[in-house]
């Protein structure tokens, strides 16, 4: 069984000052989230908000928060959660979030191989990855997030017609996830494989042009989008294991911070 993740403390590192954002994302105070508070709010995310009622959409993977900010100010009557395991992105997150003004926006350091760790079947309104890493070399197969893996926990998370959208500049990102899908109770919605030329499966006002997307514009990189729809229940689903998603080896999830290269957001 996969061991879940563990949010050191900086006297677990050899050298913690190395990183400066170790501590300062600790430090940070809300809207940050820390790795060992999260699964606390397991069932009820609402706590997370102050109590506030209403339905929590995830970001996995937030980079430096730009998407996640910007979402939260176009749409204030949700809850916005965003995933994050690098301490600087953390911290670039919640400064992002205290710049727009919103009140409706948390960031939390998880390791996103974990997710059964945070959410319970059925509790995640609306889903979206941007940019993931396509870990493109064999031996990093099993850090790839787009997989069959990531896929039966889309299943379990998402409610009933809730969507997972996907953005990415990576074909085989793509056609993973679509191949994905088999014996699911999830229906591709739609794929474009270049938003710049043909638009979004999904309405434009209703998305945030990231970092990414604009350089990967301005060189005439195709920019890929997937929209994916939660179809019925399934109870098989829902009482799949916890370790279910876990993909990575024991030592990943804790990794020191200056470990791996950078992500793509």
């Amino acid at each position: 069984m996969s061991r879940r993740f563990v949010d050191h403390p900086p006297e677990y590192y050899s050298r913690p000052d190395l990183n400066p954002y170790l501590r300062l994302h600790r430090s940070y105070g809300p809207p940050v989230i820390l790795g060992g508070d999260a699964p606390g709010f397991r069932g009820d995310w609402s706590a997370a908000f102050g109590g506030r009622q209403a339905p929590l959409h995830v970001e996995i993977g937030s980079g430096n928060g730009f998407f996640l900010a910007g979402m939260a100010a176009r749409r204030p009557d949700w809850n916005w959660l965003g995933l994050e395991i690098r301490f600087k992105r953390v911290v670039l997150c919640a400064r992002k979030i205290d710049a727009a003004g919103v009140t409706n926006a948390r960031i939390a350091r998880y390791d996103v191989h974990q997710l059964d760790d945070l959410f319970t079947a059925g509790s995640i309104a609306g889903l979206y990855v941007n940019f993931p890493d396509p870990w493109s070399k064999k031996r990093n197969a099993k850090k790839r997030l787009l997989a069959r893996r990531f896929a039966e926990w889309v299943a379990r998370a998402l409610r009933p017609g809730a969507v997972l959208r996907v953005k990415t500049d990576d074909p085989p990102n793509v056609d993973r996830i679509c191949a994905s899908l088999d014996g699911l109770p999830l229906t591709l919605a739609g794929r474009i494989d270049d938003v710049a030329r043909d638009g979004l499966p999904w309405p434009a006002e209703d998305d945030i042009v990231t970092n990414y997307q604009s350089k990967f514009h301005k060189v005439g990189t195709p920019v890929f989008a997937v929209k994916i729809i939660r179809a019925s229940t399934s109870p098989s689903l829902a009482a799949a294991p916890p370790e279910a998603i876990s993909t990575l080896p024991a030592a990943t999830a804790e990794a020191p911070p200056s470990t791996g290269p950078p992500s793509r957001r």
